[in-house]
């Protein structure tokens, strides 16, 4: 081995070139899939509001909570793909594995990367807390809704007029 491999090797460049790619890539997916999914729910749950459908935002909420784990689990496999087609990881269920105890950041598993790819674990970690920071972020603006569809449909079963939320908001 000439000294420019083992100085790759040593400083993880491989893995920075392709974690980076991959964070780009990943992090590309997340946001198309967590804008539409937030702005469907956005949209249906504003005009179940108005239709008074009060326990239907509740369904429409959870389901889009459902669609974004969804979402975390498609990109765990992606990474787990892609460690797998460049041959870091034997097979495949070991990649996607590896790749979801590093995207939690979880780190059930050992680090059984090659050398010269060890610092991609954490790039994966890395993508994995920003996308749960953004779905996160993603939620708490989605709540807005549940909770006004909440609160007025136990108003309703009191049989307090909407009038007097609506003077508050």
């Amino acid at each position: 081995m000439n000294i420019h491999q083992t100085l790759a090797t040593e400083l993880d460049l491989p893995a920075y070139l392709l974690g980076a790619l991959m964070l780009i890539v990943v992090m590309i997916f997340h946001g198309v899939l967590l804008l539409q999914i937030a702005k469907r729910y956005e949209v249906r749950s504003y005009l179940l509001l108005a239709e008074k459908k009060f326990a239907s935002v509740s369904i429409c909420f959870y389901i889009s909570v459902f669609l974004l784990f969804m979402t975390h689990i498609v990109e765990i496999v992606i990474w787990g793909f892609a460690l797998y087609l460049f041959k870091l990881l034997p097979n495949l269920g070991d990649s996607i594995l590896f790749a979801g105890s590093t995207y939690t950041a979880m780190g059930f598993m050992e680090d059984i990367l090659p050398n010269g790819w060890k610092m991609l674990a954490v790039i994966i970690a890395f993508s994995g807390m920003f996308a749960f920071a953004w779905t996160a972020s993603a939620m708490i603006s989605m709540t807005k809704n549940f909770r006004q569809a909440y609160t007025r449909m136990h108003m309703e079963k009191l049989k307090i007029s909407s009038d007097i939320i609506d003077r508050f908001h």
